[in-house]
């Protein structure tokens, strides 16, 4: 028989005497005269066996505690008064809430709560990859066929929802849902029941830590439903797994078949992303439900500043996923070309930079001087009158009514309301990159009456260009050719100088590709140099995907064009690229883990493009680019399904890294929720020790004439039964690298062999907080796989 209500309000007050209790209820009086302080939100991990056992479930425990913690009258676990945000229970184990600063301390100094983690507002970051890939529905073999195109493979995107309706999305010719399948599909008065179907079997929103920043949303902007009102989650579900769809374009720009990497795969969609951003508590509430849901694949395309792993949500999300042998694959961001921007840097995600493909959409800007300057362009639209050149004015000299070319260098970022309409009207109008959107610039020069607009990258953007679905006739140019046009302008101030943009269309078949897309995040990696991010690039220029029906393809409000398609850039492309490979690959070889998975990718990936052997350019320069640029390379798809020998990793690899990043144990469990014992791990190991296809070695220079650090791995055989590995050493200029044994034999499929790299240098002549960074590479061989990991030795001079 049940206990009475009124039993259950004693036994609940009574256990406020016990210690689970007494640290919140000593605390009251003191946070009840502080509810004036601000609140913000906090994901609290808790020891899940701490519950006292009058709590029917952990989230009465929860609610119960705040109570107490914020100076009332505590509830019955029947009474408890919604303070929740969020609870988890897969991935952590714990609730986020609302927390003043007060009661924030006084909760984090209970004995039973792992950590206090302050939440983060995150942001998010084809008819041609495939091919370009060399995934082709042609061949009677390879990675498409041998994995039935990823049937039964279920890809979860975190991202801004779903359009449904879309044929990337239709389940013709599908089997039954997974029979493994948990997840639901979360009906709404703008998503019916019958918005899943076959290929897309799951989808859901978190919105909660959203709305107690921002309050209720509204719902004339956004759905309060797994629906996409933004485009990019729509964007990124269909490159990872989208149907095959003809015809495909983009404002008649990238005609031909879209597909995506896995495009029998199944669709979970959670949708976690709003107007003001990706609350780091709906992220979590999403893996959450990811991991309990069945998912085989995270994609991640979404990304934020670089915290220790146990304060990012994302790591500990993403560990709680791997632990559950999901594959994690996550943006690189799009911070580039500068050095340390890369984000999503924890070693069980995959980290996935952006690179070109062959195709490009050039229109150029022909000046009145007889000069032509490269730039790209997807309009299509009332176009400038072939032949006639139009009166051409920089942006920064337009603002406030100024005329004249003055000395052409003001800054011109065309924000709205900057542009006099009696001076820009009828011309063409030159504007920098800088805060709001680019498309959004042309709605600017638009408005005030300008007839086409020419985007100059600014110094830190390089020679990079992004094409976008323009409102107006306009056309992105590099740094060095928006320096020209300034002094054009400058010079020609006495006559008026002039200028149109041609728009040649599509053009295939572009050399040199691949390309490091000069957006894309570099190294080394911020939190842990010792392990190399980005892992890989992938491309994530200007890919053309499925795009929703309610969104104009320049994404601003204004834009009243629909298209079932869109061209878009960014290293958030890129990742679900890798997010549908890695479900070919799971498909083909179920028993592989995720770092196996992710180690397959990293060792048969690519370095040359396709010139003839010539190391991959950096767009933002021009120049070779490197292994901090790339990472391990360009993925290759098929040989990544027959790599010969992966470097794995399980769980307790990874508590063995964290001990020796130096965490406290408290910390460790915070991200693994397991308790570490770091003693044997600090003893015997170092951070760069991690079982990772990649290696980079830190030298701290102090006077030293030789310094050597060494590399343990182990790889796995998943090749032939019989064969013999010798290795191939590419030291780093100027460095002694020894590998020992430098043959490894295997007898048997699943087999293990250690080897040890040791790295000897030489201190170099460097200024005081200044560094120097060479590479190489380690190369295993059996005749017929290549079994490739960059070296990476960093040498550091301290202040």
């Amino acid at each position: 028989m049940a206990p009475s209500p009124t039993l259950l309000l004693l036994l609940f007050l009574l256990s406020l005497t016990s210690p689970i209790f007494t640290s919140y209820a000593s605390s009251a009086s003191f946070l009840a005269g502080n509810d004036a302080q601000k609140k913000t939100t906090y994901i609290v991990q808790v020891q899940p066996d701490s519950k006292p056992s009058i709590f029917p479930t952990h989230k009465d425990w929860y609610e119960s505690s705040l109570s107490a913690l914020s100076g009332t009258t505590p509830l019955p676990p029947a009474e408890t008064t919604g303070r929740i945000i969020h609870t988890y229970s897969t991935v952590l184990h714990g609730f986020s809430a609302k927390l003043s600063p007060s009661e924030a301390q006084a909760l984090g100094s209970h004995p039973h709560v792992l950590s206090l983690i302050p939440e983060q507002v995150r942001h998010v970051q084809t008819t041609r990859s495939p091919q370009f890939l060399g995934l082709k529905t042609t061949d009677s073999a390879g990675l498409l066929k041998e994995s039935d195109f990823g049937s039964d493979l279920v890809i979860g995107v975190i991202d801004t929802g779903i359009w449904p309706e879309r044929k990337s999305f239709n389940d013709r010719g599908l089997g039954p849902v997974p029979s493994k399948w948990k997840g639901r599909c979360v009906a709404s008065k703008d998503f019916p029941p019958s918005s899943c179907n076959r290929k897309l079997i799951g989808a859901n929103f978190f919105c909660a830590g959203y709305e107690s920043t921002n309050g209720k949303m509204n719902e004339t902007t956004e759905y309060r439903s797994p629906r996409d009102s933004d485009g990019h989650g729509t964007h990124t579900s269909s490159i990872a797994a989208g149907r095959y769809v003809f015809p495909a374009s983009t404002l008649g720009y990238a005609h031909g078949v879209a597909a995506g990497m896995a495009p029998k795969a199944r669709l979970a969609a959670y949708k976690v992303c709003w107007n003001a951003g990706c609350y780091d508590s709906d992220i979590l509430a999403a893996f959450d439900a990811a991991v309990a849901d069945g998912v085989d694949v995270i994609s991640l395309s979404v990304g934020g500043v670089v915290v220790p792993y146990y304060l990012d949500a994302i790591a500990i999300g993403a560990f709680g996923a791997a632990d559950a042998g999901i594959f994690v694959s996550a943006s690189a961001g799009n911070g580039g070309p500068g050095g340390l921007t890369v984000t999503n840097v924890a070693p069980w995600v995959t980290t996935v930079g952006a690179g070109t493909i062959d195709r490009d959409f050039p229109a150029d800007v022909k000046l009145g001087n007889g000069e032509t300057i490269r730039g790209a362009s997807v309009y299509s639209g009332p176009g400038l009158s072939p032949g006639r050149m139009y009166p051409l004015v920089y942006g920064g000299n337009a603002q406030g009514g100024a005329g004249g070319a003055g000395d052409g260098y003001s800054s011109s970022l065309c924000l709205e309301g900057s542009l006099d309409p009696n001076f820009v009207k009828g011309k063409i109008v030159l504007c920098d990159r800088g805060i709001n959107s680019r498309a959004a610039k042309g709605d600017v020069v638009k408005k005030a009456g300008g007839v086409g607009m020419i985007l100059a990258n600014g110094v830190f953007d390089g020679e990079g260009l992004v094409a976008d679905c323009h409102v107006l006739p306009a056309t992105a140019v590099g740094a060095s050719g928006g320096d020209d046009i300034r002094k054009y302008i400058s010079a020609d101030s006495k006559s008026l100088p002039v200028a149109t943009i041609i728009f040649k269309g599509t053009r295939v078949g572009v050399r040199p590709a691949p390309v490091v897309a000069s957006f894309s995040a570099r190294g080394p990696n911020p939190e842990t140099p010792e392990i190399l991010k980005p892992d890989l690039i992938a491309p994530g220029l200007n890919i053309l995907a499925a795009w929703p029906d309610r969104v104009g393809p320049s994404g601003i409000p204004s834009d009243k064009r629909r298209t079932e398609f869109n061209i878009l850039s960014g290293t958030s492309m890129a990742c679900p690229h890798v997010s549908g490979l890695a479900a070919l690959l799971k498909a083909s070889h179920p028993d592989w883990s995720p770092a196996a998975i992710r180690s397959a990718l990293m060792t048969t990936a690519y370095t040359v493009d396709k010139r003839g052997g010539e190391t991959m350019l950096d767009e933002s320069t021009g120049n070779v680019s490197t292994v901090l640029d790339f990472g391990s390379g360009h993925v290759h798809p098929e040989k990544a399904m027959d790599p010969g020998l992966v470097y794995d990793l399980l769980s307790h690899d990874y508590v063995d890294f964290l001990c020796n990043c130096n965490y406290t144990t408290k910390n460790i469990q915070g991200i693994t929720r397991k308790t570490a014992d770091c003693s044997g791990a600090r003893r015997f190991g170092h951070v760069g020790n991690l079982n990772y296809p990649s290696m980079s070695a830190v030298f701290q220079q102090y006077g030293k004439h030789k310094i050597s650090t060494h590399f343990i791995r182990t790889v796995t055989n998943v090749g032939d039964p019989n064969s013999v590995y010798q290795v191939t050493i590419r030291p780093p200029a100027g460095m002694m690298v020894t590998v020992k044994p430098d043959k490894l034999v295997f007898r048997r499929v699943g087999q293990k062999l250690n080897f040890l790299v040791r790295v000897q240098a030489r201190a170099v002549k460097l200024s005081p907080g200044s560094s120097s960074v060479k590479s190489g590479s380690i190369v295993w061989s059996d005749g017929k796989h290549n079994v490739t990991s960059p070296l990476l030795v960093t040498m550091q001079q301290p202040l």
